[in-house]
């Protein structure tokens, strides 16, 4: 039976770490003869409680040096619309890094690679990071996978498997982030599994993975939990049980657990600890507060959950809480247009994803004009859909950042220098 450990974070994160570990022999053990250590947090965003807490980051890091690895790095590739370096500031996982003796790796800089998704039948790009140190090297080097306790709207859930995504970069998380979304993560993962998955809980999160900060007492909880194995799929299953989620709903951890690449089966896991404390129900569906003035036009042969709808959606509630973004236009997206619905738009339009582009652009810019389309092209393209709704509702991008102009200029640069592949929404909306 797979082993997953579930350990509750009184005030010492340390023994809580350490505890989740001696399941397995201790830190030393699962370090073995391996000679660095690779982290994989969850830094898809500054927003609170988004990220992994930087605490147990430096835990995990620190006690990992303390047993002998010679060297530890802190690894991300941000969401779409941000940039490693600048969340890695914002969000003190680049200071607990540090000060844990560990080096921040900005997966999005440098050199990239091609790997081979063997069922979705192309390649994406990887850091060389990953494909020579955990890939070709795995030997030689430990790879830790750190998620957050969360749901995810589009995902259904984000933990050990999901947070594989952090990846490839950032440009080919566009491609089939649509209803073969879970397929897709199923396949990173049997490309590059984790030696060892450990789920921070200290705040869990409800209602999607990365909630405006309005919202963040409605959709976050404290829990101080800890849930950890050397299965992914089995503490994913475990971790979505202690959220009140049936792990066999999970499209990806269904299609891994198919392949064969671990159990999602309840009762073929030995849960070490006990788990009913920290039991909750929660959803992965956003919470209803969006702009009333802003229709949405939705194809009736497809509208995807995993791309296009959610992911609008998403922007949409952020810049509307946060920002008080304006409303005033129509957006349209999906396949299987009403084409006399088109015929009734007037004023500002923004047309999300290929199917709507394909569908509504010709007519639509014909007819009102091209400045009063904006389009937003493939599946779930975050820039760009954030690029276009920040002028649409009028709210300022550099007011998005809780930083000075003169910091984050700074840290752009940097990334730049470092040859960044991050796909960072303009600074100047236009």
């Amino acid at each position: 039976m797979s082993k997953v450990a579930v350990v509750g974070v009184e005030k010492d994160i340390d023994a809580a770490v350490q505890s989740v570990f001696a399941t397995f022999g201790g830190m030393e053990a699962v370090l073995g003869e391996k000679k660095d250590v690779f982290i994989k947090v969850n830094g898809v965003d500054y927003k609170s409680h988004s990220y992994t807490d930087p605490q147990v980051v430096s835990s995990v890091a620190r006690l990992f040096k303390r047993v002998g690895a010679r060297k530890v790095y802190v690894m991300e590739n941000t969401t779409q619309a941000n940039f490693t370096r600048l969340v890695f500031r914002i969000t003190g996982l680049e200071k607990a890094a540090r000060e844990a003796g560990a080096v921040p790796l900005y997966l999005d800089e440098g050199k990239q690679v091609e790997i081979a998704l063997p069922a979705m039948g192309y390649k994406v790009h990887v850091s060389r990071w990953i494909k020579e140190r955990l890939i070709d090297g795995r030997d030689d080097n430990l790879y830790v996978s750190l998620p957050k306790l969360k749901t995810h709207s589009m995902a259904t859930v984000t933990l050990g498997v999901k947070n594989q995504y952090g990846l490839i970069m950032q440009k080919d998380r566009i491609i089939d982030h649509n209803f073969n979304l879970h397929r897709k993560f199923a396949d990173i993962y049997a490309v590059i599994r984790p030696d060892f998955t450990l789920i921070e809980g200290i705040y869990a999160m409800n209602h999607g993975h990365d909630v405006a900060e309005g919202l963040v007492d409605r959709c976050t909880e404290r829990l101080d939990v800890l849930i950890g194995g050397d299965d992914t799929l089995a503490v994913d299953a475990v971790g979505c049980d202690i959220m009140g989620i049936d792990p066999r709903e999970v499209e990806h951890l269904r299609l891994a657990a198919e392949d064969g690449l671990g159990t999602i089966d309840l009762d073929e896991i030995e849960v070490i600890g006990d788990r009913e404390p920290y039991r909750r129900e929660y959803t992965c569906e956003l919470l209803d507060v969006f702009p009333q003035d802003i229709p949405i036009v939705e194809g009736r042969e497809r509208c995807c959950p995993e791309g296009c709808s959610l992911n609008t959606r998403m922007v949409l509630q952020y810049l509307f809480v946060d920002f008080q973004g304006k409303g005033g236009f129509t957006i349209v997206m999906g396949k299987g247009l009403d084409p006399e619905e088109l015929k009734r738009l007037e004023g500002r339009v923004f047309i999300v994803g290929d199917c709507a582009i394909e569908e509504a652009y010709p007519e639509l810019s014909r007819r009102l004009g091209r400045k009063a389309v904006r389009t937003a092209a493939g599946c779930n393209n975050l820039r760009d859909v954030l690029g276009a709704l920040t002028p649409l509702m009028k709210v300022n991008p550099l007011k998005m950042v809780p930083l000075s102009p003169l910091e984050s200029l700074g840290l752009l640069i940097n990334a730049r220098f470092h040859r960044t592949t991050a796909r960072i929404t303009p600074i100047i909306a236009r």
